[in-house]
C-alpha cells in the first residue's frame, strides 16, 4: 500500500478544508473522522480514510485540528508513541503551552519532532490558502512545518521555541475577546440611539474604530445578537486557559481578562478546563 505524504486527525469546521487544501495540492493524506459524512465527503475528494487514528503514524507528518488540550493527549498519544523516528507531529489547537510540552516530552523518547501551530482566521481564509499560522518548536523541524501549513496558510510567523506561539496566540484571543466586548456594545448603543446597525459597521469599517472584530461581525451577515450568540463557547475556552498558563507561569493580566470578560456576553464563568475539554467543535 501506497504510504501517506500527511496524516491529519481533526477534520471538523476547521480541518476539513485543510484537508482538502492538501489534497487539492497533491499530498497523498490520510484522515481518520468520526462522522461517516466528513469520511464520506473526503474520501470522495481522494482522502485515504483509516479506520483507527494510530494508523496515521504511518505518515511523516501528522496534523492535528482538534478542539482541546484534553483531545489532543487522548487521540494523539498513541499516534506519535508509533510515529517513526525523524517524522513530525504539529498541533493547530490552541491550548496550554505546557500541553504541547507533554506532547514534546512524548515525541522525544521516539524521536519525533513536535511543532505547535495555533492559527488565526475562518474556513474561507483556509480554502483561499490565506490562514494565519504561528509556529513554534525547533528551527529545523519548523522549517519542516513552514512548508507543510503552506497548503492553506499564507501568513506564517515563527515565535521562537516551543510555547510561544501558543503564549501568542492565547493573548491574540484575549484581545479579540475584549475588541468583540466593545464592538458588541457600541452596537448595542447604536440602537439604542437610533442608528442602524449595518450603517455604523459600515462606518468602523473605514474609520479610527474600527477592529478585525467588527469586520467579522460584518462579515457575518448577521445581527449583532445572533453573531454574538455562537462566540462564548469558543472564547470562554480560550479565556481560562490564559488565565490558566499566566497563574501556572506567575504572569498578571487580569485588566486584559478583565476587558475581555466585560460586555454583553457572559465570558466569566471561571469553568474549569476539564469540563470545557468535554466538547468537541
Amino acid at each position: 500500500m501506497t504510504l501517506p505524504d500527511i496524516g491529519f486527525i481533526g477534520a471538523g469546521q476547521i480541518g476539513e478544508p485543510m484537508v482538502e487544501k492538501f489534497l487539492a495540492t497533491g499530498r497523498r493524506t490520510a484522515v481518520y473522522a468520526r462522522r461517516e459524512e466528513v469520511r464520506d465527503r473526503l474520501a470522495g475528494r481522494g482522502a485515504i480514510i483509516a479506520a483507527h487514528q494510530e494508523e496515521l503514524a504511518a505518515a511523516p507528518v501528522v496534523v492535528t485540528c482538534l478542539f482541546s488540550d484534553a483531545h489532543v493527549l487522548q487521540e494523539c498519544t498513541p499516534i506519535i508513541e508509533k510515529m517513526s523516528p525523524g517524522s513530525l507531529f504539529i498541533s493547530h489547537t490552541t491550548g496550554s503551552p505546557l500541553m504541547i510540552q507533554r506532547l514534546r516530552d512524548i515525541g522525544h523518547k521516539g524521536g519525533v519532532s513536535v511543532v505547535e501551530a495555533p492559527f488565526s482566521g475562518k474556513p474561507e481564509d483556509i480554502r483561499r490558502g490565506e490562514l494565519t499560522v504561528l509556529l513554534a518548536g525547533d528551527d529545523d523541524a519548523v522549517d519542516v512545518a513552514a512548508g507543510v501549513v503552506a497548503a492553506y496558510a499564507s501568513n506564517i510567523h515563527r515565535t521562537g521555541p516551543l510555547g510561544t506561539a501558543l503564549a501568542a496566540k492565547l493573548l491574540n484571543n484575549a484581545l479579540f475577546a475584549a475588541c468583540s466586548q466593545l464592538t458588541l456594545s457600541a452596537l448595542a448603543a447604536g440602537r439604542s440611539l437610533g442608528l442602524d446597525e449595518n450603517k455604523l459597521l459600515d462606518v468602523l469599517a473605514v474609520s479610527s474604530g474600527g477592529s478585525t472584530a467588527a469586520r467579522y461581525v460584518a462579515a457575518s451577515e448577521q445581527d449583532a445578537q445572533t453573531y454574538s450568540a455562537r462566540l462564548p463557547r469558543y472564547l470562554r475556552k480560550d479565556l481560562a486557559s490564559v488565565r490558566t498558563v499566566t497563574a501556572d507561569l506567575g504572569i498578571d493580566i487580569e485588566d486584559l481578562l478583565a476587558a475581555a470578560e466585560r460586555g454583553p456576553m457572559d465570558l466569566d464563568d471561571r469553568v474549569q478546563a476539564d469540563g470545557l475539554e468535554k466538547s468537541r467543535a
